[in-house]
């Protein structure tokens, strides 16, 4: 399926499911926005990397109109729908500030994993427990996606963007998996690091056996 859909370029990845709450300052998209309130329609979020629009984003759903300013700025609270492949971008449409693009919707399968969901979730919670970070998922363990970690795992925004565009729950999981196998033990040699670092001016009792 091709259709056209308004856009709004952001220097960030949106995962389906995932909730965005978004401050509307520009003309632009407070003209966007408005109109997808009054015609309950959706708009796409492509991502800007390197200040390029790339190649995917996630079309999202305004949820509600959280507050309107006096001068005019909203504070919007959005969520991911689905993720769009762009096939060309609109930058000028006739009456209106914003700009638009012709995407399409890559299938993308949701099928996971119970073993390899547990692994990629006790990693996760391994590296909050060494970053001392508590995190709440808000969903029973077995009930939680890729799409669900993916921003709790120490990626880089170019690292969230590649996972955006796997289209299978298995990949998305393995790619997690992968990162944070990685990611760990040079978090805790840091951790162990910065222990050591916090010795330093301060009296220590050390002794070796046998001499």
């Amino acid at each position: 399926m091709t259709n056209f859909i308004p856009i709004f370029p952001l220097a960030t990845v949106v995962y389906p499911g995932e909730p965005l709450n978004l401050h509307i300052f520009e003309p632009r998209y407070k003209e966007l926005v408005r109109e997808c309130i009054a015609e309950q329609k959706n708009f796409g979020i492509p991502v800007v990397i390197d200040q390029k629009v790339a190649e995917f984003g996630t079309v999202v759903e305004v949820c509600s109109l959280a507050h309107e300013y006096e001068n005019g700025e909203l504070d919007i609270r959005t969520k991911g729908l689905r993720v769009f492949r762009v096939l060309e971008v609109v930058r000028e449409i006739p009456g209106k500030l914003y700009s638009g693009a012709i995407v399409n919707y890559p299938e993308n399968g949701y099928k996971s994993n119970e073993s390899l969901l547990r692994q990629v979730l006790h990693a996760v919670r391994e590296l909050h427990r060494i970053l001392q970070v508590d995190k709440d998922f808000k969903k029973e363990d077995e009930q939680l996606l890729s799409y669900d970690m993916a921003h709790h795992a120490g990626l880089s925004m170019e690292e969230e963007y590649e996972l955006l565009h796997l289209f299978h729950e298995l990949q998305r999981l393995e790619y997690l998996k992968r990162h944070l196998y990685k990611a760990i033990p040079l978090m805790a040699q840091m951790e162990k690091l910065k222990d050591r670092v916090k010795l330093n001016g301060h009296f220590r009792s050390l002794s070796v056996d046998n001499f």
